[in-house]
This record gives structure tokens, C-alpha cells and sequence, in this order.
């Protein structure tokens, strides 16, 4: 572990952070649930997701650390908290490598068939590990490039969309000049209120990843700073690259158009401004957006497992580093069991692989919970440890931190009434249960750990 993220990694990391795969795969559901009103729940979400990186901020930018926000509870919360929200993010993400590998695969299937799906499934993880492996600054140097492909496209779709709106790009559909669309197919929420909630359940989860800079400052030379910066910065990304790309799309096209599920929200998008080969161009976008994912989230869970490890948390190889400062058993066992969950997803997709997708499907939630009480505490415990002003602060300290736990809690309960297969119902029930077994994990350790402590009697 060691300096090795510049400036320019971690500004793209932490720009490339809130654009995930799932802002251009899944937005189209959350549109045709709940129609314009999808900027609503966009805008909720973000807002959730500003407050809570405003709070993981303050406790960074204060002690920066590359477990981050177990760090943090373990500090804050006890050593229960901190080994338990730790290996419940580190699972998160190894569910996630699977996931992201499988849809990356997919498409690189379609371009070259002759490799089968699992085979490019296969080189795609191990070149990723070979470049995590390699330093920080290859983790950094890759993320960089593919961060900033997804940062241009975002913009470009934004111009490109909003010269269509007005009516001054040549090629565009005119139906889609003005924003009419808004309106004009059964109002701004033809649905009803109530669907601006099923489209929070939908969108939240594409916020997931937003934390990742604050670990990812722990290896650069100026960690407060880099975290100040990210912090400051990202109510303007999320404004931007979530709520400006989703207005485009719903002003250019009536939210009930057949080709936002069909095709994709993006490339329906794409067509009507009368850009060829849509497609194609979201194809080599998406995968990107996976690439970038997949390298994030082994970085990710390799640091998570490297902070448990330093802890005595996890094995104390964990904590070992190669010369180039790299945590390379993290990497290799977070990896290993990445290409475990692969193998579930193709051999098992209904049954294993559908429970592991419940299992994790609401830590995220769970991670800004823990980060919310977490900086009830430690923003007490930092002022009576340091004369110094906190760099970045949460707004109206306590009351917008409660407020948000009244949020996560509400949209836990939400999904509740979600009674679809693999729905929300089920990845709340699961997760719980998942989350209730590694609490259960971490208090009996402690136990365990206080009575080998305890001196013998007389």
C-alpha cells in the first residue's frame, strides 16, 4: 500500500464512481414504471446518496484508511460493526464480479462467437487480476481510461440530446424537439405518485460504488485532499451524469415507447437523434462501463480484505504487501472467489446464483446505514482528538444524518412490498438473514476473544 493514485486517477475515479452499468442497462425499467416522474426518484436517490458521501467525507478527509468506512465503525460502532459491515461489502462486490464478467461476456460473445461465453468470461477477470496485481497505478491507469470513455460519452449524449431538444441538430426526429414528451402521454406521473418509490427501488442500486474514491485516497499522496475534492463535487456528477442523461431521454421519447425496454433507454435515445449504428456504440459504451466496474470492484474488495486482514479481521495474510505495496493474497482470494460465483451464475443461475443475487442485493442500503450512525459517533470522537476544523462537514449535523436513516430504513420497508421473484421482498429477507450470521460471526469472536483475555482465578 502506498502512494501510488495521481491526481488525475482519482479525479477520474471519482467521476467514473457514479457511473455504473446500470445507468445504461437498467434505466429503461425505471422509465417505463414510472414514466417522467423516473427523475423524481433519480433525484431522491441522488440526493440520499450527496448526504451519505457527505458524512463517509467528513470521517475521511479527517483519517483517511483503506477499509474506509469499517474503519470507521469499527472506531465508532465496536469491532462487531466493523468486521461485519467489512465482509459484507467485500461479498457485495465479489457477487458483483460475476455479475459484471457475465454481462461483459455477453457481449463480447456477440462480436467474436467463436470464444464462448465463459471462455471470455474467463479473460476478462484474469486480465483485470493481472492488472491489479501488477501496482496501483496500473489499477489507477486503467480506471482512468475507462472512467473517462464513460465520461465523454455521458457528455456527448447530453449535447447531442439537448441540440435535438432544441431543434437545431440536423438528422433528429422532430417529435423529440421541445420537451413535450414530458407532459403530453397522461402527465408527468402517469402512473401515479406512488410509482416514483418503485423507481427508487430500481435506481438505487446504480448509485452503488459512489464510496469508492474514499478508499481509493488512501494511496494517493494528498488522501484529505482527494477526499475533500470528491466529497465537494459530487451533487454536480450525479446532477449531471444521472439526472441530465435521464431528462434527455425522457424529453426526447414518450416515456411508453416500446424501444426504451426493448432496445435500451440510451441506444432508443440514440436513434431517434439519427446516430447510426446506436447499437453498436452502446455495446462498446456498456462494456466499459463493465470493464470499469469489474476493475473497481476487485481493487474494491481487495482493499476491503486487506483493511479485515490488518485488523485481525481476516487472515493476517491479507494484510501481506508485495514491493510495489500491492495486497496480492487480497487480490488473489477476492478473485478466486469471483470466479467461484461465475461458476455458479453459469451452471446454477436459478437456484445458487439467484440466492447469492438476494444476498447482496440490499448490503448497499446496509452500507449507508452503518455509514450514518458511524458519523454520529465519529464526528464526537474526531473533535476530542484533534484541535483542528474538520476540512469537510456534514450539513445540519445531527438532524440531516437522522433524516437520512429514516430514508434507508423507509426504502428497506418499501421493498418489503416487493413480491416479485428475486424482488425486493426477497433480497431484504436474504440479506438480513445473511447480515444477522456475520454479526452473529463477529460477537461470538469477541466473546471468545474477552474470555482468552480474561486472567485465571486464584
Amino acid at each position: 500500500m502506498r502512494a501510488g493514485l495521481k491526481d488525475r486517477h482519482l479525479s477520474m475515479i471519482a467521476i467514473g464512481g457514479v457511473i455504473g452499468a446500470g445507468l445504461f442497462v437498467g434505466s429503461g425499467s425505471g422509465i417505463a414504471a414510472a414514466g417522467p416522474g423516473i427523475l423524481v426518484s433519480y433525484a431522491l436517490v441522488g440526493t440520499m446518496v450527496v448526504f451519505v458521501m457527505r458524512m463517509l467525507g467528513e470521517m475521511a478527509a479527517a483519517n483517511p484508511s483503506s477499509g474506509s468506512f469499517s474503519a470507521y465503525a469499527d472506531r465508532a460502532l465496536g469491532r462487531w460493526a466493523g468486521f461485519s459491515i467489512g465482509w459484507l461489502y467485500w461479498f457485495f462486490w465479489v457477487v458483483v464480479l460475476a455479475v459484471e464478467a457475465t454481462a461483459g461476456a455477453q457481449i463480447l460473445e456477440g462480436w467474436v462467437p467463436a470464444v464462448p461465453q465463459w471462455g471470455w468470461a474467463l479473460i476478462v477477470m484474469i486480465v483485470l487480476t493481472a492488472t491489479n496485481l501488477g501496482s496501483v497505478e496500473s489499477y489507477g491507469e486503467f480506471e482512468f481510461w475507462f472512467a473517462g470513455i464513460k465520461v465523454v460519452a455521458i457528455a456527448a449524449f447530453i449535447l447531442l440530446g439537448g441540440l435535438a431538444v432544441f431543434g437545431v441538430l440536423p438528422g433528429a426526429d422532430n417529435d423529440a424537439v421541445g420537451l413535450s414528451n414530458l407532459t403530453a402521454h397522461g402527465g408527468f406521473l402517469p402512473n401515479g405518485p406512488g410509482k416514483i418509490l418503485t423507481g427508487m427501488l430500481m435506481v438505487v442500486f446504480s448509485f452503488m460504488g459512489s464510496e469508492i474514491v474514499t478508499l481509493a485516497a488512501a494511496e494517493s499522496a494528498d488522501p484529505e485532499r482527494a477526499v475533500t475534492k470528491a466529497t465537494n463535487s459530487v451533487i454536480w456528477r450525479i446532477a449531471v451524469f444521472y439526472l441530465g442523461s435521464i431528462l434527455i431521454v425522457v424529453a426526447l421519447l414518450p416515456w411508453n415507447d416500446p424501444a426504451i425496454t426493448k432496445d435500451g433507454s440510451y441506444v432508443a435515445a440514440l436513434n431517434v437523434i439519427g446516430i447510426p449504428h446506436a447499437g453498436q456504440i452502446m455495446n462498446v459504451i456498456v462494456l466499459t462501463a463493465v470493464l470499469s466496474c469489474l476493475n473497481s470492484g476487485l481493487y474494491t474488495a481487495s482493499r476491503m480484505a486487506f483493511s479485515l486482514g490488518q485488523r485481525g479481521d481476516a487472515p493476517r495474510a491479507f494484510a501481506r504487501t508485495s514491493k510495489r505495496g500491492v495486497p496480492q493474497v487480497a487480490i488473489l482470494c477476492s478473485v478466486l472467489f469471483g470466479f467461484v460465483a461465475v461458476f455458479f451464475n453459469y451452471k446454477f443461475p436459478d437456484t445458487i446464483f439467484l440466492l447469492l443475487l438476494n444476498a447482496s442485493g440490499a448490503i448497499a442500503l446496509f452500507v449507508w446505514l452503518v455509514i450514518c450512525f458511524s458519523q454520529l459517533r465519529m464526528r464526537r470522537i474526531i473533535l476530542s482528538e484533534s484541535t483542528e476544523p474538520l476540512r469537510v462537514r456534514m450539513w445540519l449535523y445531527p438532524y440531516l444524518t437522522w433524516a437520512t436513516v429514516a430514508v434507508i430504513v423507509f426504502v428497506l420497508g418499501y421493498m418489503l412490498t416487493d413480491t416479485t421473484n428475486g424482488g425486493g421482498r426477497d433480497q431484504v429477507i436474504v440479506s438480513v438473514l445473511v447480515a444477522l450470521g456475520v454479526i452473529g460471526i463477529a460477537v461470538a469472536r469477541e466473546l471468545l476473544q474477552g474470555n482468552e483475555e480474561e486472567p485465571d482465578g486464584p
